[in-house]
């Protein structure tokens, strides 16, 4: 596990724990023969999906918001080449992509038998797979971060750590508010009860869901990490340090999702 080095972080130690959390996400959720999933036209959790499919040979649909455009990115096309039936669903009918109309709708279009995953994957089978995270860090810690998009690896990561131990999400949405209620409502469906060990920081979404300002940009270029969820916590970890949100000496281990780049010490 490699240590960010900064001058900013005074006497913080934080860790960098490469994981994608795409395949714990998905590995309960995949003991059914069908599996349909939503996203947009360069969703990571679409290519998991379809991956795990193939691997698993597990027929797998994905829904596509929009308009479908040829030729297919390469994203898309990844998802089609590991055998996902790509279907598109216009914009407006997507926002309800929740609801039990649009539901039966699928589920009458694609079988009864199929399982229908939300969008980024966050359910109870996720949290369960998210929870077995805090038991493979292999340093001495006090707090666990990570972004923040559905919250399921948050609600996850929160059920699995030890007494003791705290979560902080980064939101990498604006206006996510929402999302407190959300976790611990995954938490009460995965485990029957919600745990008070973590929180979300809110104010270091930069806009919205991949937008960005000039100064997480030169962020971005310092440390070479992925721009839409890692460098947001980073960030926010950095300006928490430097105003003295962390206990004095505290070590806290950052999640980085995904496969970025590896962030530069300095």
């Amino acid at each position: 596990m490699e240590e960010l080095l900064d001058p900013g972080l005074g006497r913080v130690r934080v860790f960098l724990m490469h994981d994608d959390n795409k395949p714990r996400k998905l590995k309960y959720n995949l003991g059914h023969s069908r599996l349909l999933t939503f996203g947009g036209a360069y969703s990571n959790h679409i290519r998991a999906v379809a991956e795990a499919g193939r691997r698993h040979g597990i027929e797998t649909i994905g829904v596509i918001r929009g308009e479908e455009h040829l030729p297919l990115n390469p994203s898309l096309a990844y998802a089609r080449a590991c055998g996902m039936t790509l279907t598109y669903m216009d914009r407006a009918t997507y926002r309800l992509k929740d609801t039990e109309p649009v539901l039966a709708g699928l589920r009458a279009r694609w079988g009864a038998d199929v399982v229908i995953l939300p969008e980024g994957g966050s359910n109870a089978a996720a949290v369960r797979g998210c929870a077995e995270l805090p038991g493979e860090i292999t340093e001495e810690y006090d707090v666990v971060c990570c972004p923040v998009g559905t919250g399921g690896t948050l609600a996850g990561i929160s059920a699995g750590l030890p007494e003791g131990k705290r979560a902080i999400g980064f939101a990498v949405l604006k206006g996510a508010g929402f999302l407190t209620d959300e976790v611990a409502r995954l938490q009460r469906e995965a485990y029957g009860r919600a745990w008070s060990n973590w929180e979300i920081r809110l104010d270091y979404h930069f806009g919205g869901y991949a937008k960005s300002t000039p100064a997480l940009d030169r962020f971005i270029a310092k440390y070479r990490v992925e721009g839409v969820y890692v460098a947001k916590m980073l960030y926010g970890i950095l300006d928490l340090a430097r105003q003295g949100a962390f206990p004095q000496d505290a070590r806290v281990v950052a999640v980085i999702t995904g496969q970025p780049s590896t962030p530069v010490a300095v």
